[in-house]
This record gives C-alpha cells, structure tokens and sequence, in this order.
C-alpha cells in the first residue's frame, strides 16, 4: 500500500507535465487514501516496523512534497502572460520559489521521524493535508463560482501562498491527528468533530472547501490542543 502510494505521487507528476492538474489532483486522493490505511492495516495486524516508517515518509515525499511543489511551479507559470511580459529574472526566480515547500515538506518528514510526541498528535500541518489544500487550487478555479481566479492567478499571492504553507508545516503547533487507539466517542471526541466538520464544510463548499478545512483543522485543534490531551 504505501509503494502504491507512491507510484500513485509518480503518475501524479507525469499528469502534471502533461498539464492535467485534475488527474493529478485524483491520483492525490487515492494517495492519501492508500497512505492513511498501509498505518492503520499496520497497527491492526501488529506489523509496524522501522522499514515501513522510513519507507512511508520516502513514499510522502514524492506524493506530499515533490507533487505539491509542481503544483505550483505550473500555477504560478499560467500568470507568466499577464505579469511578466519582458521576460524578467525577477519573475523566473518566483517561479522556482514555489519549490520551497517541497524543501520544508521534507524538513517536515525528517521532523516527523525523529519527533516521539508525534506517534499520537501532529506538530504542524501534515504533508498530505497541505498537499490536498495545493491540489485542490485547479479545481477551485475551473469551477469559480466567487470571482477567485483573478486573485489566485497572481505571482505575488501564490509567493504569499507557498510561504504561508512552508511555514505551517514546521510549525511548532500542535495538531489533531487521525490516528485511533480506540472508536470510543470519549477518547477521540476532537478527531470525530473534526470529521463531522470536514464532511460538512465539503458539502457547503465542494471545490472551495479545502481552505476552509485548514483554517478549521486550525482552530479545532486550538480548542482541543492534543498535547494537553493526551497528558491529562
């Protein structure tokens, strides 16, 4: 499960060079998927072993760090005719700057590795939830329905955009993780808010949703914060 996640990041990127954002966006999904149950089949049948956490995060990294940074490298290209009409060094070395998450994705699944209080909480974004908020941009904008593509299309929002995300990942904030020892509503009150919350606001929202999700992932874990938590 978890190299097919990462033959999964692979097609990804070919879609990518291809210009299909929206292949590549599905192929995430399935990613993501794939990635959440080789841990969970893992814990089930009691086959965690060292080789599968080094071998899940060289998985990430190509699907949840290496994707997302062509995301937005092809993004950031589509204003090139708008905003750089000579050419300019400026706006080439903007564009290459879009790979600066895939440099604190890594960063961040280097931390993650290392990390013990992270087996039961997330210190900063994960990976895949800030990989599922970039892949979801192309489908925000072919199907607009608030007036976002003139915003988003600009070089200087996606900059502000890369830059908000890089930090987030290796924040030092702790976060809600999916991880269940137990179904009981008692011990995963939070994790079933933010479900509950994420299943709504997909709803309301569809392709604009995943913004939303981040912030509420955010404040939910503000209210809930999972350090404090899991101590008491």
């Amino acid at each position: 499960m978890t190299l097919a996640n990462l033959l999964c990041g692979c097609l990804a990127i070919m879609q990518l060079f291809d210009g299909n954002f929206q292949n590549a966006g599905f192929l995430v999904v399935i990613a993501g998927i794939l990635d959440f149950f080789d841990g969970f089949v893992a814990r089930m049948v009691h086959a965690s072993s060292e080789l599968g956490k080094q071998l899940d995060s060289l998985a990430d990294m190509v699907t949840f760090g290496v994707v997302p940074g062509f995301v937005l490298y092809h993004l950031f290209s589509l204003t090139e005719n708008q905003f750089n009409p000579d050419n300019s060094l400026w706006f080439e070395i903007l564009r290459y700057y879009m790979f600066v998450v895939t440099l604190f994705s890594c960063l961040r699944l280097a931390k993650f590795n290392i990390d013990p209080r992270q087996a039961s909480y997330f210190i900063g974004v994960p990976t895949p939830a800030n990989t599922f908020l970039v892949v979801s941009i192309p489908f925000m904008l072919d199907n607009d329905t608030f007036g976002l593509t003139h915003v988003v299309l600009n070089p200087f929002f996606l900059v502000g955009f890369a830059t908000i995300s890089a930090y987030l990942l290796v924040a030092d904030i702790p976060l809600i993780s999916f991880k269940f020892k137990t179904f009981s509503w008692k011990d995963n009150q939070p994790r079933y808010l933010l479900i509950l919350g994420v299943l709504a606001i997909l709803l309301i929202l569809k392709y604009a949703a995943f913004p939303v999700i981040i912030i509420f992932y955010l404040i939910l874990s503000l209210i809930y914060p999972p350090d404090k938590i899991q101590k008491a």
